[in-house]
């Protein structure tokens, strides 16, 4: 079982387009991962909000990508194309039918195929859970044979164990060497801080303490914000919105500025160790990282060497205020080291792949949804 390359089928958001999608580069660099280790995946995503027009990346050489009609007849064709598969992976913010997704998924279950709920929002899916006790998927938890979660440490793994969950793990996210890494700079991206993130309810009170409210007590510096939906955002004359940052920009945003600024949507800090996605990405383009504090940090770098922690506003001012070019450039080195020792997704596939083939499957699962529909 140990060498056994796994026929993989992903039901996420899009791998293709990062356009409203947070996950994507999770998705690629977990992907590619698996594909470098010989295991074959192929991803199903709706064609939804408009990803389709907005692609970072054409079909992967390192997956098959099927794009399907947000419907839900088309919904029924791909869980019968992905019967036959070895492991059968449903991510959590696909966008379309995900609760029909989430309890047909389960049908596939045999002593052939796993079948993994994998939470790319753990804090969204646990709060919202949590708050409604009619909620469907609480039934579907202890049902699969693996809860995969993008972050969020002891807190998430033990409200995942008071759902009945069989196992949770999280997987986190990291650094994919093969699209970030350090770039010359681009004189578009110049300034003293950046940031990059969408705009989100549980964001953006956030984004006016820790950048917007620095910003506008410190004119003679120059920021810059990225990401979708600020547009009509109130800012001070020294901030300059960009819009959408396509990944293959993403290298110059980091390695351009003096600092770039992490900042946690207030759920993911709440239950910590969930660093961002873009943390690595960052860190991987040599960047001074200045991050909002959020418990478990230290668990992916060490503060003040490889990267600045602030706890509020003022202290993020404070570390901006104190920080040198030399200083900035030694911390985003370290950094840098940091990542390629112990965070690619190289590191992550390897736990990913013990987990695939040592994670025992359910034999007593209901008939597969392709039997109900040829039946």
């Amino acid at each position: 079982m140990q060498n056994k390359k796994l026929n993989i089928a992903f039901f996420g958001s899009s791998l293709v387009s990062a356009y409203w999608n947070g996950a994507a580069t999770y998705y690629r660099g977990i992907v590619r991962a698996l594909h470098d280790r010989g295991h074959q995946v192929t991803f199903y995503e709706p064609d939804a909000y408009q990803r389709q027009e907005n692609r970072d990346i054409p079909d992967a050489e390192y997956a098959k990508v099927v794009v399907y009609p947000a419907t839900e007849e088309a919904v029924y064709q791909m869980l019968e194309d992905a019967a036959s598969a070895d492991v059968v992976v449903k991510a959590s913010g696909v966008g379309v039918f995900d609760e029909l997704l989430e309890a047909e998924v389960l049908k596939l279950q045999s002593q052939n195929c796993l079948v993994i709920f994998w939470d790319v929002d753990a804090p969204a899916t646990l709060d919202r859970v949590e708050n409604d006790p009619a909620d469907p998927f609480r039934a579907h938890v202890p049902q699969y044979d693996l809860i995969l979660t993008y972050g969020g440490g002891d807190p998430v793994i033990n409200a995942y164990a008071k759902l009945g969950a069989k196992k949770c793990v999280p997987i986190y996210n990291a650094l994919d060497t093969a699209t970030h890494y350090p770039v010359e700079p681009e004189e578009r991206f110049a300034c003293d801080l950046a940031f990059l993130g969408n705009r989100l309810p549980d964001r953006e009170a956030r984004v006016e303490q820790f950048f917007l409210d620095v910003a506008a007590k410190l004119p003679e510096q120059q920021f810059i914000i990225g990401g979708s939906g600020w547009g009509d955002k109130p800012m001070s004359a020294n901030v300059n919105y960009i819009g959408h940052v396509y990944t293959k920009e993403h290298n110059a945003f980091n390695c351009t500025p003096k600092a770039v600024l992490n900042i946690s949507r207030e759920s993911m800090a709440r239950y910590g160790f969930s660093p961002a996605t873009r943390v690595f990405e960052a860190a991987g383009a040599g960047a001074c990282i200045i991050t909002d504090y959020w418990e478990g940090i230290d668990f992916f770098f060490e503060p003040e060497t490889e990267i600045l922690v602030a706890k509020d506003g003022a202290e993020v001012a404070e570390q901006l205020q104190n920080l040198t070019p030399e200083r900035a450039k030694a911390i985003g080195e370290a950094a840098y080291q940091k990542v390629l020792a112990q965070h690619t997704y190289g590191h992550r596939a390897d736990e990913l792949e013990q987990l695939l083939l040592t994670t025992p499957r359910t034999t007593t699962a209901a008939p597969s949804s392709a039997d109900a529909l040829v039946s």
